[in-house]
């Protein structure tokens, strides 16, 4: 436990030579208590959580740390042993009794990796996630816990008390070990604001308002409920062109009307087509549609020619339901859609004035949001922000690193955490947010990993309750409503990007689903903490192996498509992107289009709908067996690559054989076998099923999704063909 036991550690890898204190002495103490009245220590290293104690079997006194379960032979230094410098725990001693008493992520390396590391070895000892810490602020006492003073008593003076039994997850879906390739030229700290507890329960309350807002005027202006989804792809369309202060709220768009809400809400004029699968269902909403659109043609305000149009073609469509009743169900789609075809662009023409001023109200509502936001965040922080002048960029090559903001973070208020069973509960003010215990350790690894303005944790739990209030808020409050926004790849999937292609990163992903420990996600401010590189559209790699699967907004895959192919033209190393998109093809999406036309696409793989599946959006607090679903969309992946990057990662028939053979579903996932979203089309339901023309052209929802804003939900899906297609038949196909 001495100085000289220390491993020099370059990166994250360690040579981890011999220790000079013989094994036999670097067990920890039997117990933290002493026998004699050991002298004290200086405030600051008592308020760390630092204490003398007395080892019986050495005969020596040591040094304890009840925060971090620390324990050192030598007076301890302030911040120089802590989980941020030391992320091995070489200077820490493992708690006697083996592994399960080991606190902070540290356990003992075993005997076999201490022969198997030499000087020529670079690989460091894997950590595994273990008991989540919940370190608070000293002196704070943690919700539903024992006071402070029991937690430093033992029963006797030697017997220690037994510390609590490390968490492995029963299955790890991500691996934190793997190394990034992404090199970039350093950047300086960003601006934004530093997360606050305060400001996120604010922001939740005002993006809850801003949901019931939308949800009054779609009431009030044209009868409908809003499009399921809509206000999400929303928020999505709006953050690509955003330039606004905000994470989440926009706040400085061009153009003010969204073309993404617009769509949607059109789409649902004059009523919303829902799936037909029998004959008196497709008659009912047959008469439905012509008496909404004869209505709607009345009270608004139409020229003569649309009034007679829509009027004829109601009226005529009324005798004929009255006139004939032996019409099979093919006989009231195909009028259904005639009608639609006669109807629709009169009912739009008089709807439109009113659906732009829903979306130029539900903008403005939130930039004034936003400005109220930024003035209460601004009197929370002790040193204001003031306008830098823009740094020139750097010249200086380096491997990624997480976003580190330029302001220093405030005092954070106490969350509160306890856990019930297998999932971890964190408080504050009432406002109660969980995660299972397996993605609680996965956060303070990763916040291990990437923070390094709280060696001690102390504003951990309050960072965890800022980051998953965000993604709450932004998934929205109804049920199963966007849980497809994370929807994931099968960590078979990672494994072989990884291993044929050198995969190493993700272009779109959050804390909460990513593989690796290098991402980008939508939110720098909060999430750099946990690893995120920020947003990918403003990061701008040298080389690397990335993989991308965006979110399916035309617009965000538009910019990304833009983005993919002024990097590889810029960069002369090897760069290569691996992009997964649903593959509908008629009309095919503009995104797809141009990577097939791009003179970077070296391969092109296509995996078959109901063939391959995904992991659930929700996956940080889903029940396991809910972990896994079919995909009911294919999934086109395309090799993006520059010359040097497909001289060293080329898609060899081998390597796509291997990641192909990843994609099958796995036998022992028993939830694969069942879709969340439509059932398996028959026979029977042809004709009430999408053609693929009928391919909805503004749907967010990526069926082969797995980053941070991608959808594959199929009940998200589905709700996006029915407020995004052009057709009936694709809007009555819709789940």
């Amino acid at each position: 436990m001495s100085n000289d036991s220390q491993g020099s550690v370059k990166g994250e890898a360690a040579m981890m030579p011999s220790p000079s204190v013989p094994a036999s002495s670097q067990g920890p103490p039997l117990s933290p208590s002493s026998t004699s009245k050991p002298p004290e220590l200086p405030d600051e290293l008592v308020q760390a959580g630092w204490s003398k104690c007395w080892s019986r079997r050495e005969n020596r006194p040591y040094y304890f740390n009840r925060f971090t379960n620390q324990s050192l032979w030598e007076v301890p230094v302030l911040g120089q042993h802590d989980v941020i410098s030391d992320p091995l725990g070489l200077n820490a001693a493992p708690a006697e009794g083996g592994d399960g008493n080991l606190g902070n992520g540290q356990r003992k390396r075993r005997g076999s990796e201490e022969q198997g590391v030499g000087q020529n070895s670079f690989k460091r000892a894997k950590v595994e996630p273990t008991t989540p810490i919940s370190p608070s602020t000293p002196g704070v006492k943690p919700w539903s816990s024992a006071p402070d003073d029991k937690q430093a008593q033992m029963t006797t003076p030697t017997t220690p008390s037994p510390a609590p039994a490390p968490y492995r997850p029963a299955v790890i879906y991500w691996d934190l070990d793997i190394q990034t390739n992404a090199v970039i030229r350093e950047h300086p700290p960003a601006n934004h604001l530093p997360p606050h507890p305060e400001i996120e329960l604010q922001r939740a309350q005002l993006v809850t308002k801003l949901r019931q807002h939308y949800h009054e005027l779609c009431h009030q202006r044209e009868g409908i409920d809003p499009p399921r989804e809509s206000f999400n792809r929303w928020l999505l369309e709006r953050k690509v062109i955003d330039k606004g202060q905000d994470p989440l709220l926009p706040s400085d768009c061009d153009p003010i009307i969204s073309p993404s809400m617009f769509r949607e809400v059109m789409n649902d004029i004059p009523i919303r087509l829902s799936r037909i699968k029998y004959k008196e269902e497709a008659r009912k909403l047959l008469f439905k549609y012509a008496e909404a659109a004869k209505k709607m043609i009345d009270s608004r305000n139409a020229s003569p020619e649309s009034r007679k149009v829509v009027k004829w073609n109601a009226e005529d469509t009324m005798n004929w339901l009255r006139r004939d009743h032996s019409a099979s169900k093919e006989d009231y789609m195909d009028r259904l859609e005639h009608l639609r075809q006669q109807c629709g662009p009169h009912v739009a023409a008089v709807a439109r004035d009113s659906v732009e001023g829903i979306c130029s109200k539900i903008y403005q509502l939130s930039a004034e949001y936003s400005r109220r936001l930024r003035h209460t965040h601004l009197s929370l922080l002790q040193d204001p922000p003031t306008e830098a002048c823009a740094s020139p960029q750097q010249s200086r090559l380096v491997y990624c690193y997480p976003v580190r903001l330029a302001l220093p973070s405030p005092p954070l208020p106490r969350v509160e955490l306890h856990f019930e069973n297998d999932v971890a509960c964190l408080r504050f003010r009432g406002e109660m947010v969980k995660v299972n215990r397996g993605h609680f350790s996965k956060l303070e690894l990763l916040y291990r990993y990437s923070c390094i303005d709280d060696p001690r944790f102390e504003k951990f739990l309050s960072r965890v309750w800022c980051l998953l209030k965000r993604y709450q808020v932004m998934f929205g409050s109804g049920a199963n409503e966007g849980t497809g926004l994370q929807g994931a790849l099968p960590v078979s999937v990672f494994e072989a990007l990884n291993r044929q292609f050198g995969v190493s990163f993700e272009c779109f992903a959050s804390p909460l689903n990513c593989y690796f420990k290098q991402f980008s996600s939508a939110f720098p401010d909060i999430d750099g903490f946990f690893g995120s590189r920020g947003p990918f559209l403003s990061f701008c790699p040298v080389s690397g192996s990335f993989e991308a699967n965006p979110p399916f907004c035309e617009e965000l895959m538009d910019a990304m498509v833009t983005h993919f192919e002024e990097l590889l033209d810029q960069s002369s190393e090897p760069l290569s992107f691996i992009v997964f998109v649903p593959e509908w093809r008629d009309p095919v999406t503009p995104a797809l289009t141009r990577m097939e036309g791009s003179r970077f696409l070296r391969h092109q793989l296509s995996v078959t709908a109901f063939e391959h599946e995904y992991r659930s959006g929700s996956q940080h607090i889903c029940k396991r067996d809910e972990m896994y679903y079919r995909a009911v969309h294919g999934t086109a992946v395309l090799f993006l690559q520059n010359d040097a990057g497909f001289a060293k990662w080329a898609p060899t028939p081998e390597r796509l054989a291997e990641l192909t053979a990843a994609y099958r579903p796995s036998p022992s996932n028993p939830s694969s076998l069942s879709s969340p979203g439509p059932a398996h089309i028959t026979p029977g339901d042809r004709d009430s099923t999408p053609k693929p023309c009928d391919r909805p052209q503004s749907a967010v929802m990526s069926p082969g999704g797995h980053d941070n804003d991608n959808n594959n939900n199929n009940n998200s899906s589905s709700s996006s063909s029915s407020s995004s297609s052009s057709s009936p038949r694709d809007k009555m196909a819709a789940v």
